[in-house]
């Protein structure tokens, strides 16, 4: 059976959440690729019939084990792969939420290789790539920025 996520013929639509806790989000080591080896926020395809919002929250609990309650949208972007020929191998519309955790217990299914909470320092530092780090950098700059308007 062909991957139809590889050389897709429109693109895909993703979905994934920011989940967050206590300054920290949940980020997961990919398995396999495109992101083989990347961090990243929990995601994957919306399914025939689902909202982004939906699909988000799901695969955040199939991959994690985590329940979680979508909070708000926070960027809509795309990750393209080329070939070494220069064609599309994969091409993805990311739609990403902030999320909390509700529920659930951390683990981690067959997709990622590892997986944990990390402070903005340490999610910066990982290899991931950019529009994850985009996210991520998203998150933490207006948890930052709500924090000292908190303060006023």
């Amino acid at each position: 059976m062909r991957d139809r996520r590889r050389y897709p013929s429109l693109p895909l639509v993703g979905a994934g959440a920011v989940v967050h806790k206590r300054r920290r989000v949940l980020l997961l080591k990919r398995r396999f690729p495109p992101n083989a080896g990347l961090w990243a926020i929990p995601g994957g395809l919306v399914e025939l019939g689902e909202t982004a919002k939906a699909a988000a929250a799901r695969e955040v609990k199939e991959e994690t084990g985590l329940e979680v309650r979508i909070e708000r949208l926070i960027d809509v972007g795309t990750d393209l792969h080329y070939d070494r020929d220069g064609r599309v191998e994969y091409h993805f519309v990311l739609v990403d939420y902030l999320a909390r955790v509700v529920g659930g217990t951390l683990r981690m299914n067959e997709e990622s290789s590892d997986g944990g909470w990390f402070t903005e320092g340490e999610s910066l530092a990982l290899e991931m790539n950019e529009g994850t780090r985009n996210v991520v950098s998203d998150y933490f700059g207006r948890s930052a920025r709500a924090r000292l308007s908190a303060r006023r």
